[in-house]
């Protein structure tokens, strides 16, 4: 997937940005189900048993089931046909592990995006808070809503780029049709991945359980393209000071 890191500091921003992009490597080489010789493609084929698994990947498990459980199991790494998969959860978990990296290395402004959840802290290069879009599901070219971060996390799960690629745990033979799109704004990428994920598994009561969730703000698109939002969420729309 395409991922854009966007440095501000003029000090060691080169070194900065190769050390994010060499983390992102290690974590697509142990996480991707589209490598055989990646850790989970390993597990999946049992050749890892549990006791065995590095430290990352039992912290991805052990992060799995924590979601799983505070989203009353709507948000399930084990798939119908038998296999891992936590790439809900990990690509989220590994942006945010990555901009801890940038800030333990005094950075102070920059942007990481990847497979369009995003990652934000300080100014842009205006000097102002950076401005996201939400875009148009039936028109990816078009941005149907602007929104204004400065630390927090914004993750979108829908169907309109990759289809049909979450499923509900409770219904697993049936598609999501019903919406097409669901942001969330979280206090960090982590967070907002993974209730993005569990929310959009939901359809159109995943507003709802994000509206329940304290800090979390939600805007989702339906099938006809009416959008709905948590009550919280306008103030995401203006811009910061």
């Amino acid at each position: 997937m395409p991922i854009t890191v966007e440095i501000l500091d003029d000090k060691e921003s080169k070194d900065a940005i190769e050390s994010v992009f060499s983390y992102f490597g290690y974590i697509d080489d142990k996480f991707s189900t589209y490598k055989d010789m990646s850790e989970i493609s390993r597990i999946n084929r049992g050749e890892i048993k549990e006791a065995d698994y590095s430290k990352d990947m039992a912290r991805v498990f052990a992060l799995s089931e924590e979601t799983k459980s505070k989203t009353g199991g709507y948000f399930n790494i084990l798939f119908p046909n038998g296999k891992y998969d936590p790439s809900g959860l990990v690509k989220g978990w590994a942006i945010h592990n990555a901009s801890k990296m940038l800030e333990e290395q005094g950075t102070r402004d920059f942007y990481i995006e990847a497979g369009g959840d995003i990652q934000a802290h300080g100014k842009n290069s205006e000097g102002r808070a950076w401005r996201v879009g939400i875009r148009n599901p039936f028109n990816i070219q078009e941005i149907v809503k602007a929104i204004y971060i400065n630390g927090e996390g914004v993750a979108t799960s829908g169907t309109y780029i990759r289809g049909q690629h979450i499923y509900n745990p409770f219904r697993p033979r049936e598609t999501i049709t019903e919406i097409v799109s669901l942001t969330v704004i979280g206090p960090n990428i982590f967070e907002a991945d993974r209730f993005a994920t569990a929310a959009f598994a939901m359809s159109r009561e995943g507003i709802r359980f994000i509206e329940g969730l304290d800090g979390f703000e939600g805007y989702i698109i339906d099938r006809s393209g009416i959008a709905t939002m948590t009550s919280g969420f306008g103030k995401y729309t203006q811009e910061i000071d």
